[in-house]
């Protein structure tokens, strides 16, 4: 597992990642074009062998006390290894460098396994936003971490989210 920062160069891998891994609500190029080239934003790869199996972003405003992780994907085959948190935990890293202090998140109401693997990391739910992923009509669950308190929760796991956003 190979972590780096995502370029522009890394747009149609992306996107073939994002529409895999959200097929009826997918970002356009266009709109992760414009995240990848962001001031605010920050997108990391996971580059295996040349391949990019997975991907995840954060906006952070430059001197902001918040950010919102936008989206987190891991190709099917390379799901369940652990890619997931190592993902979540770089942009974490990023979100403390920044002197974040709360990121918050959404994430489907169908997807147990993400929103595991976000509580398992200190995430808190704070509320739901009804309808929220459309077409699908699933509600999103709205998550909230303190970067300040999390460092000490950091335990290694093989547990992996797969699709998170």
């Amino acid at each position: 597992m190979s972590l780096r920062a995502a370029t522009a160069d890394d747009l149609a891998a992306i996107m073939s990642l994002e529409r895999a891994s959200f097929p009826t609500d997918a970002w356009s190029d266009a709109m992760m074009r414009e995240e990848l080239s962001s001031p605010h934003g920050w997108y990391v790869v996971d580059d295996e062998a040349g391949r990019i199996v997975g991907y995840a972003g954060l906006r952070a405003a430059r001197g902001a006390t918040d950010a919102d992780i936008q989206t987190i994907a891991i190709a099917e085959a390379s799901r369940g290894k652990g890619r997931g948190r190592t993902l979540l935990r770089a942009l974490l890293d990023e979100a403390a460098a920044r002197r974040v202090h709360d990121v918050f998140l959404e994430v489907r109401a169908d997807s147990p396994v993400a929103q595991a693997l976000y509580a398992s990391e200190g995430f808190l739910e704070v509320g739901r936003r009804p309808s929220y992923y459309q077409p699908d009509d699933v509600d999103a669950v709205v998550m909230k971490l303190d970067v300040r308190g999390w460092g000490g929760s950091r335990s290694s796991s093989a547990e992996d989210a797969g699709v998170c956003t």
